[in-house]
């Protein structure tokens, strides 16, 4: 990560936060699609894509093994996922619970 003086990161704390917000305000998967199309890189989409994967799969009960073999993500990944998972902001447990109590086809494209 770069480094920031004190003004700096008052800044790209709001910054996150802007980002936070547009994620958001979408508010289908089509829309977030075409955002994250926008906003990354190839290689960053394609990095999120292993780490949620990896998330569905951490939650199935699947084990580090079965899911290195099932995705080719490191188990570096997999163990990095599985930490924010149990020690993280809750992000990936709110919305794999989410998803859950979703009725399929209730997000429009």
């Amino acid at each position: 990560m770069k480094h920031h003086d004190q003004s700096q990161q008052r800044q790209l704390k709001n910054a996150a936060r802007s980002l936070s917000e547009a994620v958001a305000s979408l508010r289908t998967p089509d829309e977030a699609k075409k955002f994250l199309e926008d906003l990354c890189t190839p290689a960053e989409i394609e990095a999120m894509v292993d780490r949620w994967r990896v998330a569905q799969l951490l939650d199935q009960g699947n084990t580090y093994r079965d899911i290195a073999e099932l995705t080719e993500v490191s188990v570096t990944t997999i163990g990095r996922v599985a930490r924010f998972m149990e020690f993280g902001e809750g992000g990936y447990r709110a919305v794999l619970d989410r998803l859950k109590h979703q009725t399929p086809g209730s997000q429009t494209e």
